[in-house]
């Protein structure tokens, strides 16, 4: 029997439970304010490592299906935990990836509400027919501000800042197309013991964009894009563009929610488009909007944004892991990515995935 951990801070208690009684206010796309200097971006209300470590092994002693596995260590020596549900190998399995870059939480923050989510009636039955692996917080260093370099001109405070970098001032989703020896620990940790390790059908790879951008003068909530590089095999393409239909009909039918079309590269570095082709795995970008902290102000998101944003990618995720339960994927209409519109950005910012 799993021995059960009280630990959980206050900090998480409050990123994650408060949220989940308010239902985000329709018409909720852009609202929360934009960072403009004045207001307080409190790093405070998200969770740190340890209390996410904490959380995550008081949510393995709660649930049966859940196993915690430690797939490798940070720059710094922390402990990098995926949570693995597998209940049979031969089901299709899809891997939910966040914070590649540490200023990127809310996501983070969403998807340990969904591991918890899992272990409810509310799912019952639905990991009996998929396997679902999160990696939360991969750059542990650069969410803790511990790193190499200074900070100083980082705009959040609440105890700490956090970096897109890990900690010797690398960008891990810029590592993909390495061989696996000269990637930084990170990005080695997550090809080593998770991409070339399982069987995976499916990946959502989720990150914050910057604040300012829209479609048709109204700002969007996040963005997607299914892998772009010529060499990604058409089979694996078209099943990104399905999961990419499930998550913008799952999202756009909240009525809260508002998606673009990301303009992104065809570089194979890049997570989205290198693992694609590499491991045959049908990868999808998920861009929120706003991060929780940046040297550029035009980037950063005010704390009043946090609900409805964690729950846009807890819908994601449930969406998600249901359509590859019941089949429904198979079948759902792609056509909406030739019309779905580039999103354009107020201020000119240039968008980095």
């Amino acid at each position: 029997m799993k021995k059960k951990i009280l630990s959980i801070s206050l900090s998480g208690m409050m990123a994650l439970g408060t949220f989940a009684a308010v239902a985000p206010n329709v018409g909720a796309v852009g609202e929360g304010p934009n960072y403009n200097g004045n207001e307080s971006v409190r790093t405070s209300i998200l969770h740190t490592y340890e209390s996410m470590v904490d959380y995550l092994k008081t949510q393995d002693a709660k649930q049966q299906a859940l196993e915690l596995e430690v797939i490798g260590q940070t720059v710094k020596g922390r402990d990098i935990y995926m949570a693995k549900y597998i209940s049979n190998p031969e089901n299709p399995t899809i891997l939910f990836l966040t914070q590649q870059h540490g200023n990127e939480q809310l996501a983070t923050e969403g998807a340990l509400e969904f591991i918890k989510h899992l272990g409810t009636n509310k799912t019952k039955g639905v990991l009996d027919k998929v396997n679902v692996l999160v990696i939360p917080m991969l750059n542990a260093d650069g969410a803790m501000g511990d790193v190499n370099f200074s900070l100083d001109d980082y705009h959040a405070d609440g105890g700490r800042h956090l970096t897109r970098y890990n900690a010797d001032g690398f960008d891990i989703n810029r590592e993909h197309d390495k061989d696996t020896k000269d990637m930084v620990a990170e990005a080695r940790a997550l090809h080593e013991n998770v991409l070339a390790k399982y069987d995976i059908d499916y990946m959502i790879d989720l990150h914050h964009q910057g604040t300012q951008s829209e479609i048709n003068g109204e700002y969007v909530s996040g963005s997607i894009l299914y892998p772009t590089t010529p060499n990604v095999d058409p089979e694996v393409q078209e099943k990104s563009k399905k999961l990419g239909a499930v998550v913008y009909n799952a999202v756009d039918s909240k009525g809260w929610g508002l998606l673009g079309k990301y303009r992104g590269g065809t570089g194979e570095n890049i997570g989205r488009n290198g693992i694609a082709v590499e491991y045959g795995i049908s990868t999808l970008l998920f861009e929120m909007r706003g991060m929780s902290d940046h040297f550029y102000e035009s980037y950063v998101l005010g704390q009043k944004s946090n609900g409805y944003l964690i729950k846009q990618s807890v819908v994601t995720l449930d969406a998600s892991v249901r359509a590859i339960a019941d089949g429904s994927i198979e079948t759902v209409d792609t056509s909406f990515w030739e019309t779905l519109p580039f999103q354009t950005t107020r201020t000119g910012e240039e968008e980095d995935e």
